[in-house]
């Protein structure tokens, strides 16, 4: 893991209306790093998410990929930048009518052109990435577990080898049998790929299993970014209360 920022959010400020939700977000997420997001209910988690891949405009402060401003960038790089984003949505958001294999392929015939048998061929190999085997390729989402779903989610992430992968509430709804597997299997892709992870959760044992670093959302900021075991003696009472309370001590011990 590089210690040089690839993502730099820097005085972020967003608002619905004259709800402020953000209010001076400064982030910085390390290229190769798993960074966890985490902060109470309406703190804005996948708020912040949305604004990093551009879904929501700022109403102030500045987003920098590479050094490069977003605000700045012409369409083109624009469009060059969201090439190298993966993205797996809470919910997995598959597309219902659309096989699992024609899922995946919606990113890639947007951006590629290439012969049918050639995407095909790569809509597979994603499969295998996200733990699916072939004769999942063919089913609708109607007939995926919950766990199956997120993967298929996943290999729609990984369509067009990213650089960075966003994951919002990966884990939400799965049993944590199927959780555990899903972070296993975060946490290898991104050494096996070399990936950039920024995931939202509120699952404490995905953040102590696959986590290098967690950013804490509250007051309408960033109030702390740092490894679990330093979070875990912070002195904010929402920090102490999310690590040092039952839930995050019994996920400290295991």
């Amino acid at each position: 893991m590089s210690e040089r920022a690839l993502i730099e959010v820097r005085g972020l400020v967003t608002r619905f209306g004259s709800h402020v939700v953000h209010d001076g977000v400064d982030l910085e997420v390390r290229r190769g790093e798993i960074l966890g997001i985490v902060g109470g209910s309406g703190s804005g988690k996948s708020v912040l998410l949305n604004t990093m891949l551009g879904l929501k405009h700022p109403d102030g402060g500045e987003i920098f990929y590479d050094g490069k401003a977003m605000s700045r960038m012409a369409a083109s790089e624009r469009a060059a930048l969201e090439r190298r984003w993966g993205v797996l949505f809470q919910g997995s958001a598959l597309f219902s009518s659309l096989t699992v294999r024609e899922n995946i392929l919606v990113p890639v015939r947007e951006h590629v052109s290439m012969p049918a048998r050639l995407m095909d061929e790569i809509a597979d190999l994603k499969l295998g990435l996200a733990g699916l085997g072939i004769e999942a390729a063919h089913k609708y989402p109607s007939e995926l577990s919950g766990g199956m779903k997120k993967r298929a989610g996943l290999a729609r992430a990984l369509a067009l080898d990213p650089d960075v992968l966003f994951l919002d509430e990966p884990t939400a709804g799965l049993d944590p049998i199927s959780a555990a597997a899903f972070d296993e299997l975060v946490s290898e892709l991104s050494q096996t790929l070399g990936l950039t992870v920024i995931l939202v959760t509120h699952d404490l044992d995905t953040l102590h299993a696959v986590c290098d670093r967690v950013a804490v959302i509250a007051e309408k900021r960033i109030i702390a970014t740092d490894t679990i075991s330093r979070l875990a003696n912070h002195t904010h009472p929402w920090i102490q209360e999310y690590f040092g309370g039952p839930r995050g001590r019994a996920a400290l011990r295991s």
